[in-house]
C-alpha cells in the first residue's frame, strides 16, 4: 500500500465523521448571563513621545456589529474622568482631549503635550479617578534599551533570488528578560508586520539571541526590525489578549481572561507599561 493511502483516508474519515454529526444537528438555547462592562485602560510610556491614554468601556462581544462606527466609538470612550501620571515627584495632567500620535498611529482620549522623560531608575504612576468616584492605578518603569546587535542577510543557496533576515541580540543570562519582536517589510507604519510575536529568554543559553524568517525576501526589499525590552506586566498582557483572540475564533478554545496590571476599585482591565525599543532598517542586498 502507498503511503499516500493514509492521508486520503484520514480526510474521508474526518469529512464522514463531521456529515453524520450534521445528520445530527439539533438548536441548542444558550441563556447567557447579562454582560457587564469593564473599564479598559492602555497606556504605553515611549521616551521622547507625549503621554497618551486610552480609555474605554468593554463591548459586549455577542452584541451586533456596529453599523455607525463613529457612534460606537462615542459610546466605548469614557469622558470626563481625572488622570495624573506622576514621576519623579511631577504630576502630568492629562486632559481629556483625543488625539492621534502621527509617528506611533496610536489614538488616545487623554493626553499631555510633555514629553516621556527617558529615565530607566524611577517608577511612573497612573491614577485614574471616573466620573463615579471609583479609582483605577498601576505602576510602571520604563526598561533600558537592548540594542540590536547585527542584522544578517542571507540568500538561499538554491534559489539565489530570495533571503532571509537574521537579527542578532545579547541577552543578559543573569536575569529574566522579556522581549516582543516586529518585523515589517517595505513600510512601517501602515502595514501589518510579517512577524510579531513576545517571548522570554528561558530557552537562552549562551547571550546571544538570534530571531530568524523564511526565504522571503528579495533584494532591494526594506526591511524593519524592531525590538522592544518589555516587561513581565506588558509580556503577560499580550500574550493573554492573543490568547483571547484566538478562542474567540475556536469553537473548541477555552475562554482566555485577560492578565491586566490595572488596581483598584473600579475592575478595570488593561495595561500601562513602558515600551523602550532598537529599530534596524536594512535594504536587502546580494
Amino acid at each position: 500500500m502507498k503511503s499516500v493511502a493514509w492521508p486520503s483516508f484520514a480526510v474521508l474519515l474526518f469529512a464522514f465523521s463531521f456529515q453524520s454529526c450534521g445528520n445530527l444537528e439539533k438548536e441548542i438555547d444558550l441563556n447567557l448571563p447579562v454582560y457587564e462592562s469593564q473599564y479598559v485602560v492602555e497606556c504605553y510610556l515611549e521616551p521622547g513621545q507625549p503621554f497618551g491614554l486610552l480609555l474605554t468601556r468593554s463591548a459586549p462581544y455577542f452584541e451586533p456589529f456596529p453599523t455607525d462606527l463613529l457612534n460606537f466609538v462615542e459610546n466605548i470612550l469614557v469622558d470626563s474622568a481625572d488622570v495624573t501620571i506622576t514621576h519623579n515627584g511631577v504630576d502630568y495632567i492629562l486632559a481629556n482631549e483625543p488625539s492621534l500620535n502621527p509617528f506611533t498611529l496610536k489614538v488616545f482620549n487623554y493626553t499631555n503635550p510633555a514629553l516621556v522623560p527617558t529615565d530607566f531608575d524611577n517608577d511612573f504612576s497612573l491614577k485614574i479617578t471616573l466620573p463615579n468616584g471609583k479609582v483605577i492605578t498601576s505602576t510602571t518603569r520604563l526598561l533600558p534599551v537592548v540594542p540590536i546587535d547585527s542584522v544578517v542577510i542571507e540568500f538561499d543557496a538554491k534559489r539565489d533570488t530570495l533571503a532571509r533576515c537574521l537579527t542578532y541580540i545579547s541577552d543578559d543570562p543573569a536575569q529574566a528578560n522579556f522581549y516582543r519582536r516586529m518585523l515589517h517589510h517595505n513600510s512601517l507604519l501602515d502595514s501589518i508586520p510579517n512577524q510579531d510575536f513576545t517571548t522570554n529568554d528561558d530557552y537562552v543559553d549562551d547571550r546571544t539571541i538570534v530571531f530568524g524568517t523564511s526565504y522571503d525576501f528579495k533584494e532591494g526589499d526594506t526591511i524593519y526590525n524592531t525590538m522592544f525590552h518589555i516587561d513581565r506586566a506588558y509580556f503577560d498582557f499580550w500574550e493573554s489578549t492573543f490568547n483571547a483572540i484566538n478562542s474567540n475564533g475556536n469553537p473548541f478554545g477555552q475562554p482566555s481572561s485577560i492578565i491586566s496590571n490595572m488596581r483598584g476599585d473600579a475592575g478595570a482591565i488593561g495595561i500601562f507599561t513602558g515600551l523602550s525599543y532598537d529599530r534596524v532598517m536594512t535594504v536587502v542586498k546580494k
